[in-house]
């Protein structure tokens, strides 16, 4: 019977997004192993991100490619982690100069909050559209700019963000998992904005 062809078995569409929800679960608990540095966190979830684009894209990809790409991504950022937990050094000193009663400390210390939020927003974004040669400057000043101008998709990020904190809050392991699913969060937004 050389004439018949067999029709390759496709995967229930059921099938197919419960493997990408799994991956996302996976992808988080690589993203806080690798981000066990503290400084490493932007290249252990830019490396998370293309995993997950991978994945989604149909395109091979697991672990070893994961530690490769981090292994990639931490050259440059690191810096871009060390300078993410000084703002947050700052922004800890507006709150307590806040809390201090000092004259116009509550305004300092709500404009310094609403900065850091959109820092680590504009952090998230960069990581997401991570490429290896990418410099990471040059991802934090366009990711910037997106997080501006598409606003729906940076609190989109907010609210996994808030996610997270409140599943370490309520059930510590919780947030772990949960870091996969805001970077397929940030890699689905800036699709969204690309196709724009």
């Amino acid at each position: 019977m050389a004439g018949v062809r067999v029709k390759a078995r496709k995967e229930s569409v059921f099938a197919e997004r419960f493997g990408v929800f799994a991956e996302c679960l996976l992808t988080g608990v690589w993203i806080a192993v690798a981000s066990l540095g503290v400084v490493t966190f932007p290249a252990a979830f830019a490396a998370g991100s293309r995993h997950l684009r991978r994945r989604t894209g149909h395109e091979g990809g697991g672990r070893r490619e994961f530690v490769g790409d981090f292994r990639t991504a931490v050259r440059g950022g690191w810096v871009a982690g060390l300078a993410g937990w000084i703002a947050v050094g700052l922004v800890w000193v507006d709150v307590q100069a806040a809390r201090a009663g000092l004259p116009g400390g509550p305004f300092v210390g709500a404009v310094g909050l609403f900065a850091l939020i959109g820092l680590v927003v504009a952090g998230l974004r960069a990581a997401a559209v991570w490429e290896p040669g990418a410099a990471w400057r040059a991802l934090l000043a366009e990711a910037g700019r997106r997080t501006v101008l598409d606003p729906a998709g940076s609190f989109l990020l907010v609210g996994g963000v808030v996610l997270v904190v409140c599943s370490a809050l309520l059930i510590a392991p919780l947030a772990v998992p949960v870091l996969g699913a805001v970077a397929a969060a940030a890699v689905a937004v800036e699709e969204r904005y690309r196709r724009r």
